[in-house]
């Protein structure tokens, strides 16, 4: 009868040790993070300043240019920055459709057959991802858009206007020099859009060239040869293995696309990052704002991470 060998002493446990480095870890985390929150309320109260949310009730006293939510400056503060908030939403998901769209149809090009359309979709990704984005909205705002013709001399399509003034669609009409729509849209808002689809659409179609390029050739070569087009093999054959690599990288540029949108500044859209700052100029409540700025961005970007990985769950092979 063999002896039961002796366990090893902590120090050496693979088992325990992982545990012990964590729980260290975890505890000097804790003490910087009570050691900084201490400080703060000492110098707050040294300044009379203690953490407050009465003053969100106090009429804002500004007005916001653009906004879905109905606005006036007699709404207290949290309907500011409510209104703030539901513009940044409005152009993150917008501009992460667009980016989705737009980024697909670049990476996708790069596997092309066309020599000039593979180059071009090559130029554009190297380009626009070595611009700042602060400088490509800037360009978008005060070289494009604010540049578009006024009045009659505008742009006009079919059931769409495109003018100084802004995006008009549905049945658009010129009353007294000014253009009306049923569905419009400021040029502050098509100018930071346009930023941010361009932009993140660029770091997009890098990771959809990546996932395209991780399926084997044979299957492109087994697809031609059951007689699929190039369009057929990429949609019905190549896409469907791909995911599995594009979902985890959209995850990082849409959080990035987010956190982007404050941005929206150099264009002078009225999105919550501009609202806060408004805010806090007529408050002075400045670490209060800050705190609801860091939550904001935070739970937005906390939705993308867990929708994005519920969608790569779904598309990863399951094993038997």
């Amino acid at each position: 009868m063999t002896s039961r060998a002796e366990d090893p002493p902590w120090w050496r446990n693979r088992r325990l040790l992982p545990w012990l480095v964590q729980g260290v870890a975890a505890l000097v985390v804790a003490v910087v993070v009570a050691f900084l929150l201490s400080n703060l309320l000492i110098n707050l109260t040294a300044r009379g300043l203690l953490l407050s949310w009465s003053w969100l009730g106090n009429p804002a006293g500004f007005d916001i240019s653009e906004t879905l939510l109905p606005f006036d400056a007699s709404l207290p503060y949290w309907r500011a920055l409510l209104a703030g908030l539901v513009n940044t939403l409005r152009v993150v998901l917008a501009g992460l459709v667009g980016a989705t769209v737009l980024g697909t149809l670049v990476g996708t090009a790069s596997f092309s057959s066309n020599g000039l359309l593979k180059r071009l979709a090559r130029i554009y990704v190297e380009l626009i991802r070595n611009i700042p984005l602060l400088l490509q909205l800037v360009f978008w705002y005060f070289v494009v858009f604010l540049a578009l013709p006024k009045g009659s001399a505008a742009i006009q399509l079919p059931g769409v206007v495109l003018a100084q003034s802004g995006l008009f669609l549905g049945s658009p009409e010129l009353v007294n020099g000014v253009w009306r729509a049923p569905l419009s849209f400021t040029v502050e808002f098509g100018a930071l859009l346009t930023g941010l689809v361009v932009y993140s659409a660029a770091f997009i179609a890098e990771v959809v060239r990546g996932g395209v390029a991780s399926v084997a050739r044979g299957q492109w070569e087994a697809a031609s040869s059951l007689g699929f087009s190039s369009l057929q093999t990429l949609r019905r054959i190549v896409m469907p293995q791909a995911l599995r690599v594009i979902v985890p990288g959209l995850n990082s540029q849409y959080i990035s696309l987010a956190k982007n949108s404050s941005l929206a500044v150099a264009c002078g859209y009225s999105d919550l990052y501009s609202v806060a700052e408004t805010t806090l100029n007529q408050s002075g409540r400045a670490v209060e704002v800050v705190l609801i700025l860091l939550g904001s961005y935070l739970v937005i970007d906390l939705l993308i991470s867990a929708l994005m990985n519920g969608l790569n769950g779904l598309v990863q092979l399951k094993e038997r």
